[in-house]
């Protein structure tokens, strides 16, 4: 079994080193787990300034964007990457006189789908972290006004975390960019915070 997964994984990076389509998933996962993690924050913070108190409402709410992201993420990924490997394709055939080595055939049509995956899931998993507490509430396991508390530090972590990532892969100072992911959540809270209150002025 051991030998198995290391021959899937070996495979899976020669497909990754002949499309060079690592750097293309990176910046899908940064880009779409930013979206993820915005769009339920936005979710609970609007409910939270709104009074909701129903914890089904804001996860229904938050898994129905999870949802609409990761499938839109998804498909419309897969239709452009596939239109991207095929362009490339076919002007390797015409450079080669359709003498293409078949692994360049293999590795454009698992990565059509692995960078669809990675571009479906980044989002959907980054606003279900978010989420997680109310669904404690719904179990009686929270009170909703902790859910709250807890579910806003959490996507404000989320975006740190991600800021340390793209940090780590452009090589420079990870604090930095988490700091100015935090900043944009921040930013972002104000937004909503002040439209709320001329909505409901």
């Amino acid at each position: 079994m051991s030998k198995l997964f290391k021959s899937f994984f070996r495979k899976i990076r020669l497909y990754l080193k002949v499309t060079r389509a690592s750097g293309i998933a990176r910046r899908y996962f940064v880009m779409n787990g930013f979206d993820g993690a915005m769009t339920a924050f936005g979710i609970i913070l609007g409910s939270w300034i709104a009074g909701v108190s129903n914890p089904a409402v804001i996860v229904l709410a938050g898994l129905g964007a999870c949802l609409a992201m990761g499938l839109s993420g998804f498909f419309g990924a897969y239709m452009a990457e596939r239109a991207e490997r095929e362009r490339h394709l076919k002007e390797l055939e015409k450079a080669t006189h359709n003498h293409v080595d078949p692994i360049q055939y293999e590795a454009s049509r698992f990565v059509e789908f692995y960078v669809a995956l990675i571009d479906g899931l980044s989002p959907t998993l980054t606003a279900i972290i978010s989420i997680i507490p109310f669904i404690l509430v719904s179990a009686g396991w929270m009170s909703i006004g902790d859910a709250y508390i807890v579910s806003m530090i959490l996507a404000l972590i989320t975006l740190f975390l991600l800021g340390i990532y793209l940090g780590k892969i452009s090589k420079e100072n990870g604090w930095l960019y988490g700091i100015a992911m935090l900043i944009v959540g921040a930013f972002t809270a104000l937004i909503i915070f002040f439209i709320q209150i001329f909505l409901g002025a």
